[in-house]
Order: structure tokens, then C-alpha cells, then sequence
């Protein structure tokens, strides 16, 4: 089943889509008051001081438990299907996507995942390799995930942070615990058709005394490859993969309080595909096969000191290593690949360990300083981190060189809230750093530079139920290790590069209504519209240039974004919808990373008393047409993708009460016509019907 939507037809889908959120909230006629955190009226913990989504001027979504929960994904990136101008490229394998937002990321483009930050609990994540993904973690152990669109993060998370943020919160003891309880234990387990996928995960909350809880969480997952919806298998993409989280909360007194946890996830994979970000059977059999493992951790200190008036002060260590080893490079047949003495890229099938551990401490003050009739805030901090990059091979390598990467950040951002009408928020950040080349890079020096990032947004509420927003931020992006080091016989470490700059303006409206078809009802509506242009684009150098990067392109990304929710007790719908344009901006095509359009819509219903929810989610992705350019020729090559339809139905069963309260049912079908498709951004062919049933039953006391 195939969807071609040209862009007056996306609109009119746009139309339709917004229609049917109205028309299912004609059909209810509930009194009861509906939770006030529901879809677009969330808590954002993430862009200053804690604020509903609706009322945040920037691009913002939040995904929580029941969405992750509903989700029943075998992998990380499919807990973002339902978030306008976010998803994943490369392949839909746990070792090989990379999160694209608003047409920036991808995982066969160097230093891609430098222009989006990712962070667990507040600690970064980096990870880059050739023919791997770039962010390794089970959604098991996940309660929330926060998206952040856009540049406009930067001034709180790091320069640089071009296409946005996403953001990871684990799972906590009390999310299980009862009020007044002290402890609960949860055992789950998931099932998936396609690839004979299982879980299986224990969790453990405690409450020993008042102020302490802890929590311990065990988790395996495990697939064979998964099947198109032609029915071929996509090879090497089966896995499995354990995972674990401890967790303590200390209550240190009425306002201090520690967290500290520790988290692992990994892998261990004999005479397994590679090449995982895809390709299919022709890339697959071209790189062969390897023995490899993934290790990812993470550990996490953080004081907090909420006392109120200027002095709010937060401090944290973190310490994160990614580690992937791999070995035994052979063909498809079982013959060895050779690992050649002299610097190559053939030494890609070299033992090697490669490795990124990054250590921060970070250190910030909310300041409050409100008066009559206006609320201001102000947030400053420091952040230092150390990244060390690691390729321990058998065999010299020009690419991925080893490295490390000092960095100190000084930022502020004040919020002022006039009159309860207008909310003005300015930033400014600067990051010094200083990148040193570890020494096997030929002529390899130390660079020191810094970089800025400027952000202004405002939000006016024109009535009660009407705002409009819009801003503007500006950020550098310095070049990564990979970037500044790679080399080969013929060229040179790029020692001169330049920072990227990124230029991004928005503009938009919010929509929040309670009791419009009912007393208890609300609909929810936020449109984006952006254009971000980057200047001084790092990409690759043709063959005869002296060094493998250079400062030779710009790119220019605009779009729009609508997200929309109507909640009722028994009905509630969901709208995604993005449209975003890529464009090389000195040859005019239309980039690779360029997303199609594409819009999600989620209908539903609930029967409360009885704890069921159910529901179907139609997603419609229009055709595209990208391009490459041969940087040694100039000959632009394009590429042209089918749109296509995907269906699923889900169904939730949690009982209130008797014999069986402390149940969680999920149940859906994914994929439900089979459909045979391949996203744009993916190089894999898309996963074909797959049947999803978990069980879980918590105990507390």
C-alpha cells in the first residue's frame, strides 16, 4: 500500500488530520478533569526553568512511560516515530542508526552526530565509527525522552548543538514505589514475530527510610534478523544484549539532595554483519563478517541544593565510555581478510578497539529574582569535559584517529516573565577548547579555538488560549578529532579548519483549549515554522586536495513542524507533522539527509474503569528525490524514493483493581499490511508486520 503525497496533498493531510481531532472529540461528552500533564502540556525539564511544552518558544517534545511502554521497541530510535521532524537514519539495527533532526545526522557522514548532543541523566554521549552506529541503549531503561529541535539548546547544552538535543532519563526508584510503600518488584517480558524477538527484564525499588531509595534493574534482549515486508531477511541484523541500571536517591535534608547512579548495556556478537548501518545484502557481503562486542556505561553523581531566592546551585560528575571491540575479520565464505601493514582504509578489518570516554563536571546556579507583576530567573554554570578517543588496532589506521578533546564552557540564560503575557529568554554560551592528536598522526599538532552560541526567544499570549513565539539563535560548531586528524599517504591533517556556524530563526503559534466539546476535554495544537543555514559546512575534500576536510560547503534547512492533541477521558488523538527542505546552498540539490514529509496520526480510545486503552496509528511518508555530489567531478547524482503508508493497531490493559491490579498488558501489531518500504534516511529496506505482546506485573508494599 503506497501514499504519494505531493505538498498540496501534505497539506491537505495536514487538514484532514486536524479535522479528525476535532471530530473525535465531538464524540465525547466526559465531565471527569483530565490530567494536566497530557501530551503538549508535559513538563519541559530541559530548556531553562521547568515549563508545560505548549508554553516553551522552541521545538520541544516529550515522550514518557506509556509512550515508550506503547512503543514496545526492539531498539532506541523507534520510540521517536511520533515526533514531528525527529527520526533515525542508517538501519533500524541497535548497532546502526544515528538520530537525524530536521534534515542534520546520519551515520555514513563524518562528525554527523557532532551537530546533535545527546545525553543520559545530563551526561553526553559521542560515538563515531565507520559502518556503525552512533548510540547504544536498550528503551527498557527509559522513562522519558526529551527532543529539543533546533539550535536554540546550544546556550545550555554545548555549542554546536546545530540540529538540537535529545535527552534520556532513566528509569527511578519511586516510579514503582507507592506513596507511603517501601518496596516493589516488576518482572516483564515482551515478545516480538518478527526476528523472534524476546525480553525479559527485573527491576527492584526500594525505600529503606525516609529520604533513601534505590533501584536495581536487569534486563536481555535478543533477535534473530528481522524480515521486510517482502519477506527477505535483512542480514546481520539480529542481536542480542544485556543491560542493567543502579540507582540511589538520597534525601540529604530538606533541600539537598544526591543521586547517583551507574548503567551498562552490552553485546557480545560472534560472526556477525560488519557493516551495520546497512545496505543490504551487497554491503553486507562486501565488508563481511567480524566478531565484536559493545560495551556502553555510564556513571552519574549529581548534588542538587533547592533552597529557594538566588541560591539554587546543582553540581555534577559523570564519567561515560563506549567501547566497541572487533576481531576476526572475515568474507561471507569464512576466508580472512587481510590486515595490511602501512596505513589503508582496507585496515577496516583490523583487530581494533576502538573507544570514546568522556569524563565531565558541571556545576550551574538558578538565581531568583522575581517582583511584583514579573518572574525572573536566571541560570548560569560551568562545564568542563574531557574526551579521549581511542583506535587500538592491529594495524595503522589514517582514519579514526586517536586523540583528545579538552573543553570548558561558560554560559548564563536569563528568563523573565512580564505580566503573565510575555516570556522573553536570552542566552549566550562560550566553549574554549583545545583538541591534541594522539601520536601516531603524522604531523599532528595541538589546535585551541572557542565557540559561541547566542539565543533570544519570546512567547506572548494574545488570549488565553492563543500564543505566538519566535526565535532566533546563532552557534559554532568546532571540528571534531576526526575531522581536525584523519590522514593518509597522500594527505594531511586539516590543522586549519574553521567553525561551522549555524543561523536559526523560528516562528510559531500555540493553540490550548479546555472544555471545547466537553467540560473535561482539551485540544492542543503547536505550529513551527524554522530556516537554519550553516556556513562553512565541514565535508569531504576531493582526492587530489591535501587534506581529507575542508570548510567547502553550506547548507540551508527549513521547514515546518505541527503537533497537535486532543484529550478526552474516553478519546484522545495525536498529529505529527514535518516537512523539511535540505539544501546544498552553492549547487542548490536537495540534500541526502533531507527527510521526506511525513505525518503520523494516532487515534484512540479508553475505557477507564476497566483500565483498557486502545488504538490505530497511520503513518504517511511522501516521495522524495535527494541528491550527492561527486566532490572530485562535480557530477550530482539523484535518487529517487517512494512514498509509502505503515498501519499499526495497539492495544493496553492495566487493572485498577482485584485479583489482577498491578498488571500491564500491551499488545499491537506493527506494520499491519506487511507493507514493503524503505525509508529515505535508511539504507535497509523497513521492518514488515511484526505481532508485540508484553507482560509485566509489579508487586509493591
Amino acid at each position: 500500500m503506497t501514499l504519494r503525497m505531493r505538498p498540496r496533498r501534505l497539506g491537505l493531510a495536514c487538514l484532514f488530520t486536524t479535522t479528525a481531532i476535532l471530530a473525535a472529540g465531538m464524540a465525547s461528552a466526559q465531565q471527569t478533569q483530565l490530567d494536566s500533564s497530557t501530551f503538549l502540556g508535559r513538563l519541559i525539564f530541559g530548556a531553562g526553568q521547568q515549563k508545560v511544552a505548549i508554553d516553551t518558544p522552541q521545538a520541544v517534545s516529550v515522550l514518557d512511560q506509556d509512550d515508550i511502554d506503547r512503543e514496545q521497541a526492539a531498539n532506541v530510535g523507534q520510540i521517536l516515530r511520533n515526533v514531528p521532524g525527529v527520526q533515525t537514519a542508517g538501519s533500524d539495527r541497535p548497532f546502526g542508526f544515528a538520530f537525524n533532526i530536521r534534515g542534520i545526522g546520519a551515520t555514513e557522514q563524518s562528525a554527523s552526530e557532532a551537530r546533535i548532543i545527546v545525553n543520559v541523566d545530563g551526561v553526553p554521549k559521542f560515538y563515531e565509527q565507520y559502518r556503525m552506529g552512533s548510540f547504544f541503549s536498550d528503551p527498557e531503561l527509559y522513562r522519558r525522552v526529551e527532543v529539543l529541535r533546533g539550535p536554540g539548546s546550544a546556550t545550555l547544552y554545548g555549542s554546536g548543538a546545530i540540529g538540537g538535543v535529545v535527552s534520556f532519563e532513566t528509569k527511578d526508584a519511586g516510579d514503582f514505589i507507592p506513596d507511603g510503600g517501601t518496596g516493589a518488584l516488576r518482572l516483564k517480558y515482551g515478545y516480538e514475530s518478527n526476528g523472534n524477538g524476546q525480553l525479559g527484564s527485573v527491576i527492584y525499588a526500594a525505600r529503606p527510610a525516609e529520604g533513601a531509595e534505590f533501584l536495581a534493574a536487569l534486563g536481555y534482549r535478543r533477535s534473530d534478523d528481522f524480515e521486510t515486508g517482502a519477506g527477505a531477511a535483512v542480514t546481520g541484523s539480529g542481536f542480542e544484549a544485556p543491560s542493567a541500571l543502579l540507582k540511589g536517591t538520597f534525601q540529604i535534608n530538606d533541600t539537598q539532595t544526591l543521586r547517583l547512579s551507574a548503567q551498562r548495556f552490552s553485546s557480545d556478537a560472534d560472526n556477525t554483519t560488519l557493516a551495520q548501518t546497512g545496505g543490504g545484502d551487497a554491503i553486507a557481503n562486501a565488508f563481511g563478517n567480524v566478531d565484536r562486542s559493545v560495551t556502553d556505561d555510564t556513571f552519574n553523581v549529581t548534588w542538587d541544593h533547592a533552597g529557594g531566592g538566588w541560591f539554587n546551585p546543582r553540581v555534577q560528575l559523570s564519567y561515560s565510555d563506549t567501547t566497541v571491540d572487533q576481531s576476526n575479520a572475515r568474507s561471507t565464505s569464512g576466508a580472512a581478510q587481510a590486515c595490511l601493514p602501512t596505513a589503508s582504509n582496507a585496515n577496516v578489518f583490523c583487530d581494533v578497539t576502538y573507544a570514546y570516554s568522556t569524563t565531565m563536571l558541571k556545576a550551574e546556579n538558578t538565581a531568583d529574582f522575581s517582583g511584583a507583576g514579573w518572574n525572573h530567573f536566571l541560570t548560569f554554570g560551568a562545564q568542563t569535559t574531557y574526551q579521549d578517543r581511542v583506535a587500538d588496532s592491529a594495524g595503522p589506521l589514517g582514519f579514526h584517529p586517536e586523540g583528545s578533546d579538552r573543553k570548558i564552557g561558560l554560559y548564563a540564560q536569563s528568563e523573565v516573565v512580564i505580566g503573565d503575557r510575555l516570556t522573553v529568554i536570552p542566552g549566550a554560551r562560550i566553549d574554549f577548547a583545545e583538541r591534541e592528536p594522539g601520536s601516531d598522526v603524522p604531523n599532528g599538532a595541538t589546535v585551541t579555538d572557542e565557540a559561541t552560541a547566542l539565543t533570544l526567544a519570546a512567547l506572548y499570549d494574545v488570549t488565553d488560549d492563543l500564543s505566538v513565539f519566535g526565535s532566533v539563535a546563532r552557534t559554532e560548531r568546532l571540528p571534531t578529532l576526526d575531522e581536525l586528524y584523519s590522514t593518509s599517504g597522500t594527505k594531511a591533517a586539516a590543522l586549519d579548519l574553521d567553525k561551522e556556524e549555524a543561523t536559526n530563526i523560528e516562528l510559531g503559534l500555540t493553540y490550548n483549549r479546555d472544555g471545547l466539546f466537553a467540560a473535561a476535554d482539551n485540544l492542543q495544537l503547536k505550529l513551527t515554522a524554522f530556516r537554519n543555514r550553516i556556513d562553512g559546512y565541514v565535508t569531504v575534500t576531493p582526492t587530489t586536495d591535501t587534506v581529507f576536510f575542508r570548510n567547502l560547503a553550506r547548507a540551508d534547512f527549513e521547514g515546518a513542524e505541527i503537533e497537535g492533541g486532543y484529550e478526552a477521558e474516553s478519546w484522545f488523538a495525536r498529529l505529527a507533522l514535518s516537512r523539511v527542505r535540505g539544501t546544498d546552498g552553492n549547487f542548490g540539490y536537495t540534500l541526502s539527509t533531507t527527510p521526506a514529509d511525513q505525518a503520523a496520526l494516532t487515534l484512540g480510545a479508553r475505557l477507564p474503569g476497566r483500565g483498557l486503552e486502545f488504538g490505530w496509528r497511520g503513518t504517511f511518508v511522501d516521495d522524495i528525490t535527494t541528491s550527492t555530489r561527486n566532490v572530485t567531478s562535480g557530477v550530482v547524482t539523484d535518487t529517487a524514493f517512494d512514498g509509502y503508508t505503515t498501519q499499526d493497531v495497539f492495544v493496553t490493559w492495566r487493572p485498577e483493581n482485584g485479583a489482577l491490579d498491578g498488571f500491564d498488558v500491551q499488545l499491537g501489531v506493527e506494520n499491519l499490511f506487511d507493507t514493503d518500504y524503505r525509508n529515505n534516511l535508511s539504507l535497509d529496506q523497513g521492518r514488515g508486520r511484526s505481532f508485540k505482546v508484553s507482560l509485566a506485573r509489579t508487586l509493591t508494599w
